[in-house]
């Protein structure tokens, strides 16, 4: 191996995953929804942050949308 390498030489490119990266943001949960993707993410021997991502990008493609009822308040 080398000790150096000559870099100049090289044509740049645009890295093609750019459109493909990640976000980081912070997101609270509840223990019970988080432990259940560790658990169904260890079955399927990937990382839990990985499956929770999928699940949210199939909602996002598929538009899906909750059906939220509230509460009414007591008089």
């Amino acid at each position: 191996m080398r000790t150096q390498y000559d870099f100049s030489k090289i044509k740049g490119e645009k890295n093609p995953y750019i459109p493909r990266l990640k976000q980081p943001i912070t997101i609270r949960l509840d223990q019970g929804t988080v432990a259940y993707f560790k658990d169904l993410a260890n079955e399927l021997d990937m990382p839990y942050q990985n499956l929770i991502n999928l699940y949210l990008r199939d909602c996002a493609q598929h538009q899906k949308k909750l059906a939220l009822k509230w509460a009414q308040p007591r008089a």
